[in-house]
């Protein structure tokens, strides 16, 4: 089974040699598409490299300097990935606009080359990118989903850069080219959007999700002596890594054993339902007396 850093690393090798192929028949059809797929793929070779980087990073146990862990390590990286993906965005949309305006002709003749590059390019993509979700879904990891991200845009926009020159090899219409580029642009930008603004919210303590929370209040109304719904809720991610905060009412007539036990309780099935959970719980007692309660407890 691979591990986090086992899959951040065949991400690298990969976009490596797709680089490397991308450049080598841009160059020679002068195709403004491809050398654009070939700036996308040295991006993602980027977020790679930095994937993995924070991967090995955010695993790094909690320290005297970091008492939270080092998972915000994959936040950081998933923010610098999509800045990296805005960056290659405006530089092939300047490539292209150059391109348009002065007209210039692709080498027709070699564009086939372009066109098998763009559908093996695809295929290792859909690949490697699926293994990336796969780990990244299982390890709760924004830094792999992040690279997991680079690669799916670059199965679409290669599909879609091999389609239209499949076309210009065809019609011979050179103008196609920038266009196909500006196109390949923009669907970058949205998925760089959606990517910054996910890894971008764990940085300024987003809350968790409803589903979660519903989760942990749920798993606290159904305990014995707990009387009221959890309130002051606070929750927070760090990485793969979850932290709640909350108070909760039990019966007054507890003691402080079976109090400390209630609360065991309620994080050992926190843990169990949702993965790589902290949970710290403040007890207080119910001000109310209700003699007829069913968490009355009776000595």
């Amino acid at each position: 089974m691979l591990n986090k850093k086992h899959v951040a690393l065949l991400s690298v090798g990969s976009n490596t040699s797709l680089i490397i192929l991308k450049v080598i028949v841009g160059i020679i059809s002068g195709s403004v598409s491809i050398i654009s797929e070939a700036i996308h793929s040295s991006l993602d070779l980027v977020a790679a490299f930095v994937a993995w980087i924070s991967v090995r990073k955010a695993e790094n146990p909690p320290d005297e300097k970091h008492p939270y862990g080092h998972g915000k390590y994959e936040n950081v990286s998933g923010v610098i990935e999509a800045i990296l993906i805005i960056v290659a965005v405006l530089w092939i949309v300047y490539e292209a606009v150059e391109k348009f305006i002065s007209n210039s002709s692709v080498e027709s003749d070699n564009l086939k080359y372009g066109v098998i590059v763009m559908v093996f390019s695809g295929i290792v993509n859909y690949i490697i990118s699926s293994k990336l979700y796969k780990v990244a879904k299982r390890e709760d990891s924004v830094a792999l989903e992040a690279d997991a991200l680079h690669l799916k845009t670059d199965v679409y926009t290669s599909v879609g850069v091999g389609f239209g020159l499949l076309i210009i090899w065809i019609t011979k219409i050179s103008f196609l080219d920038p266009v196909i580029a500006i196109l390949v642009a923009v669907f970058i930008l949205r998925e760089a959007c959606i990517m910054l603004k996910k890894a971008f919210a764990p940085l300024v303590d987003e809350k968790l999700s409803d589903e979660d929370i519903k989760i942990i209040v749920d798993i606290i109304n159904k305990q014995e002596f707990v009387c009221n719904s959890p309130h002051e809720i606070r929750s927070r991610k760090s990485g793969n890594m979850k932290f709640i905060d909350l108070h909760i009412e039990m019966n007054r007539e507890l003691i402080l054993e079976q109090v400390h036990n209630i609360c065991d309780s309620i994080e050992e099935e926190v843990k169990q339902k949702m993965k790589n959970t902290e949970i710290l719980i403040h007890a207080e007692p119910c001000k109310n007396y209700c003699e007829e309660c069913d968490k009355k407890y009776n000595k």
